[in-house]
């Protein structure tokens, strides 16, 4: 229980780091770009194995990892799209609401447990990331943009589900490395691009914060895949307790360290939140 707990924390932070971008004007693709160069970095620091590019390309998982680096840095675009066209609630929903993605994969694929309580505590885990999403004033418009949500949905459920399903049972930090070198690089290349289209200079304030993101970035991969390893432990469980209590924490947090207004309905949600975990769990 301890890689969840580790992997909600990392999460979490992730959180806090976002909300300090605003604070500190951090220009976020350039963090971004530091941030998957500093957790490949972790995936070679944490490596159960050496580094060997010739085992790397002879194994059965190099697609996977590639696609996948591919889709981490297109869904974190397509996440600050979603942001300035449909609003932060419709981004908190989306990319929260996919966790149904890998419960149902892990039902259907694994044949895992399907049981009343189960069930019930998945719709009330569903319910429960709806209320705390939702913030006050948040000018959410979600017709002209529709399609922004929904691919932020399906993208964030397909790589919760990919990399649970591909990642080695040996190897896990190499297939992290592998996958964030990827969106580091095609980070590099997107951030000279917008360099030359729209003459933005690279501020070095941005390192320190992709550096601390990097890290918190790849514990919360790098724990979750941990705790998904776990016997007696069912990936629809994991998923849901993991996304419920990012939601419930990164709320409270906002209350506690930004000041941010928690409605009625946010309240509701926290306490349906942990109502969830609990019947799940059970």
């Amino acid at each position: 229980m301890i890689y969840l707990l580790l992997s909600i924390a990392s999460s979490t932070a992730i959180f806090v780091l976002f909300k300090l971008f605003k604070t500190y004007t951090i220009n976020t693709l350039h963090a971004i770009v530091f941030n998957y160069l500093t957790a490949a970095l972790c995936g070679v620091l944490f490596s159960e194995q050496n580094i060997d590019v010739i085992t790397i390309i002879n194994s059965s998982w190099i697609y996977a990892a590639i696609i996948l680096g591919f889709l981490f840095i297109s869904i974190f675009n397509i996440m600050a799209l979603t942001a300035q066209k449909n609003g932060l609630s419709a981004v908190s929903v989306s990319s929260k609401m996919s966790v149904i993605i890998p419960v149902l994969f892990g039902i259907i694929v694994y044949n895992e447990s399907v049981g009343f309580l189960k069930i019930f505590g998945i719709v009330l885990a569903l319910t429960a990331v709806l209320l705390t999403s939702i913030k006050p004033k948040d000018n959410t418009a979600l017709n002209p943009y529709i399609y922004l949500p929904i691919i932020l949905f399906l993208g964030s459920g397909i790589i919760d589900t990919s990399v649970n399903h591909f990642a080695p049972q040996g190897n896990i930090p190499l297939f992290l490395t592998l996958i964030f070198s990827v969106a580091g690089t095609l980070g590099i290349v997107l951030s000279i691009f917008n360099a030359i289209i729209n003459k933005t200079g690279f501020k070095s304030k941005a390192i320190p914060f992709g550096i601390a993101l990097g890290v918190v970035n790849y514990g919360s991969m790098y724990f979750l895949l941990k705790a998904l390893r776990v016997n007696g432990f069912e990936s629809s469980t994991i998923f849901t307790i993991n996304n419920v209590a990012i939601v419930a924490a990164s709320c409270l947090i906002g209350l506690l360290l930004f000041k941010e207004r928690i409605t009625k309905q946010n309240w509701i949600g926290i306490i349906t939140a942990v109502t969830s975990i609990v019947l799940v769990t059970l």
